[in-house]
């Protein structure tokens, strides 16, 4: 993509209603617009982001055996009283009526209606166990957006739910379910603290909250550096995890028997990025959801809720990669792997080079965004910067006549001088 063509509104000013790092860089960046409080439009290059960190969520449940489908925003009243969980969740439900008057909602999670087509359309112990997902927007009308879109209205959310037999089943779905949501944060680059949780408006027993490590974290975590050790592996055992110690700030207890010592204590902090749930009978109990046994007796399933916050996860990874000058994206999720800067757009000498390198670049399926404007060398650098591209590759009058070009490492700040054709090899292997 040239960037003369690429819609970037970039800003020089930090707005006045930022108050974190990564809502502030989220709009300098031309990544978001606020259409409404708490509500945002993604520009192209946060819609490139988002796109990237849903495919990783997409494929690390498919590889847990999860099915995806699509359920609808809207939602009808009707379900929700089954469950019991209409009048109790509170004002955070946008409600309305149809022209009908027919009582509507705009979904803020999907356990009934995920429930009801479980009970409509499987019968038997033997299409168990089964685990549904989908991505999708969600609205919670909290009373006090802020924060950009790591605490907005509107969000995109990965939820999955599984159906099971009996608790054993539940288990090594939840587990699953588990091992998944580490294997989905370490590609994104980001170390994720698993936590037993409380389970909310939601409901349930066995709980998780995962929070990923960041220094302007929204909460303190406190947890047993024996956690750093099992993060590395691709599967944890839980209940080798069950008996290490991790607990947010509100909850942390330094007299507590289980708390560690303090050479084994590490204090950080974090930002929940994912909430998992085993909850048993809760809600298939209540709305009915009973298949066929091995002996042919009615039995209510088991079930479990898995949430992760897509739109949430971009402000996360920013909150933990960023410096002074703008983001610095993690290659996996980066809208583009490169920045080509050509310092002087004009001259025959850098455009032949320039030119040739993003034909090059493009062919060999490297996204790449070619900063082609009659710019500044300052702004070029300064906008590269902001944007976080991983790999910036630069190419200026007096290095296109030796034969070199400058490739910049955005993460270490590393910069070399290389040929362009290793400059490309690096790039492209």
């Amino acid at each position: 993509m040239r960037l003369s063509r690429f819609f970037l509104p970039t800003l020089k000013e930090t707005p006045s209603e930022a108050q974190i790092a990564s809502h502030r860089l989220m709009l300098r960046a031309g990544m978001i617009r606020q259409s409404a409080s708490g509500i945002y439009t993604w520009l192209p290059l946060g819609w490139k982001v988002l796109q990237k960190i849903e495919q990783i969520v997409r494929e690390e449940q498919d590889a847990a055996g999860a099915q995806e489908l699509l359920m609808p925003t809207i939602q009808s009243a009707d379900i929700w009283r089954e469950s019991g969980r209409y009048d109790a969740y509170g004002k955070e439900m946008l409600r309305f009526t149809d022209r009908h008057d027919r009582e509507m909602l705009y979904g803020p999670t999907n356990e009934e209606l995920i429930t009801q087509i479980f009970r409509d359309n499987v019968k038997s112990y033997r299409e168990l166990p089964q685990i549904l997902y989908h991505i999708q927007w969600k609205f919670r009308d909290e009373v006090r957006p802020r924060f950009g879109v790591m605490r907005g209205r509107e969000f995109l959310m990965k939820d999955s739910y599984s159906f099971d037999i009996d608790f054993d089943g539940a288990k090594r779905s939840y587990e699953a379910m588990f091992n998944a949501y580490l294997r989905t944060f370490k590609r994104m680059g980001l170390t994720a603290i698993p936590m037993a949780a409380d389970s909310g408006a939601i409901g349930g027993n066995l709980t998780h909250e995962f929070h990923v490590l960041a220094e302007t974290g929204e909460s303190g975590v406190f947890y047993d550096v024996a956690y750093e050790e099992l993060a590395a592996k691709d599967a944890i055992d839980l209940e080798a995890l069950s008996k290490l110690y991790a607990v947010t700030d509100e909850k942390h207890d330094p007299n507590s028997p289980d708390c560690p010592p303090a050479d084994r204590l590490k204090v950080a902090r974090g930002i929940e990025v994912g909430h998992i749930f085993y909850f048993g009978t809760k809600y298939s109990e209540a709305m009915g959801a009973r298949v066929a046994g091995p002996d042919g007796n009615p039995v209510t399933v088991e079930m479990g809720s898995y949430g992760i916050g897509v739109s949430r996860l971009v402000g996360a990874i920013i909150e933990a990669y960023h410096d002074e000058r703008g983001i610095k994206w993690p290659e996996a999720v980066a809208p583009f792997k490169v920045g080509l800067v050509n310092l002087k757009a004009g001259d025959a000498a850098c455009d032949g080079v320039c030119e040739d390198v993003y034909a090059k670049l493009n062919a060999a399926g490297v996204e790449v965004l070619y900063d082609d404007r009659d710019e500044r060398a300052g702004v070029k650098f300064a906008d590269m910067d902001l944007i976080g591209l991983p790999w910036q590759l630069v190419a200026g009058p007096k290095g296109v006549a030796q034969g070199l070009v400058e490739l910049k490492n955005r993460h270490t700040g590393e910069k070399q001088e290389l040929s362009v054709e290793a400059a490309l090899a690096k790039l492209v292997g």
